[in-house]
């Protein structure tokens, strides 16, 4: 298996009809930004605000931040290339398990990546053991938050002291905070003003189920982003995703909605996995990383159903996967599915 395999089944001898191996939001797109795509359809034929003025000054007004402190991309993935291509790191951190393309954009540019272990029998949990990871010799620092596949969020005190240690060293941090809607965690955007080096990294991917629309965004001191947007294409981000996107942000309570149901789906599921005799580690978000005594992945396959398999996470192996919460009704059905596969 290649090491940076990702959720989403592409698979083409086997017809899936529940996949959970993706961690977007089940309540799919918000209504109103499906409309107002249909209604903006003849203005597509032009070319986007290459400068996308309007869905920045949105997002600045949503984040309380100046509009130069919003960098816009094709997905919070072209964001990590375009930072990396801007740095040109020789030496990055990530933890470990964690989410492979932070490795992968670093190995371009012939940068080594050091992982830092998180602990199996703490369940994962992100722990001050990463400050003696810093050190003035890295260039960029990646942190998860909530990290995936664990879904653990490190508390507000140590994301600051890791963002305190990183400016002392000078050493760049980004904090993926993709699916921290979901959780009752506190952003790490208000550090930004008094840390030069901090980046914040956010997507509509999962929050507001656009993953084929691609729209990231980072937030930072406009000094560094305007240095990381000289390698960002021009139109990266085309009239279809601003226009969704800014309808999307301007959907009343459509992230409380969303929270609300990822921690009613996120309790059932864990009691009702647990009660099948599979583990399931503490995760804040909307997933959930478990493990059996035995490989699951393809006998699930077997029925139609696909989860992510984890066994090209460090860390991690093929007893392990991590399961996208979806509906109620879905999430029963996996059920059924793992008591015929466990228990006859």
């Amino acid at each position: 298996m290649q090491r940076y395999e990702h959720g989403g089944y592409q698979g083409s001898q086997l017809e899936i009809e529940l996949d959970l191996s993706i961690n977007v939001n089940p309540l799919g797109m918000p209504e109103n930004a499906k409309q107002a795509i249909i209604r903006d359809l003849d203005s597509f034929a032009h070319y986007p605000d290459a400068k996308y003025r309007n869905l920045r000054a949105a997002l600045a007004e949503r984040y309380d931040v100046g509009e130069d402190m919003v960098l816009c991309g094709n997905g919070a993935t072209e964001l990590i290339y375009s930072l990396c291509s801007c740095i040109r790191p020789k030496k990055t951190l990530t933890l470990a398990p964690t989410f492979s393309e932070y490795e992968r954009a670093a190995a371009l540019f012939g940068a080594e990546t050091r992982e830092h272990l998180l602990c199996e029998e703490t369940g994962f949990a992100l722990t001050e053991a990463i400050l003696e990871a810093i050190s003035p010799e890295l260039d960029i620092v990646f942190l998860c938050n909530p990290n995936n596949p664990t879904g653990r969020l490190a508390s507000p005190s140590l994301c600051l002291a890791v963002a305190d240690a990183c400016e002392a060293a000078g050493v760049y941090l980004v904090i993926d905070e993709c699916f921290i809607d979901f959780t009752d965690g506190q952003s790490m955007i208000p550090a930004v003003a008094n840390h030069p080096h901090l980046l914040i990294l956010n997507a509509f991917t999962k929050i507001y189920g656009m993953a084929g629309l691609r729209l990231g965004f980072m937030i930072g001191q406009s000094a560094i982003l305007s240095r990381i947007a000289r390698f960002i294409p021009e139109w990266s981000v085309s009239s279809v995703a601003q226009t969704a996107g800014l309808s999307a942000l301007r959907t009343s309570g459509w992230t409380e909605a969303a929270r609300s149901a990822a921690r009613a789906e996120r309790e059932y599921m864990t009691e009702n996995l647990t009660s099948l005799g599979l583990f399931v580690y503490p995760s804040d978000a909307n997933f959930l990383l478990v493990r059996s005594t035995l490989p699951l992945v393809s006998a699930l396959m077997k029925k139609k159903i696909y989860v992510r398999r984890c066994d090209n996470f460090t860390g991690l192996g093929e007893n392990f996967m991590r399961i996208g919460l979806r509906t109620r009704e879905e999430n029963n059905k996996l059920l059924r599915a793992l008591s015929e596969v466990l228990h006859g």
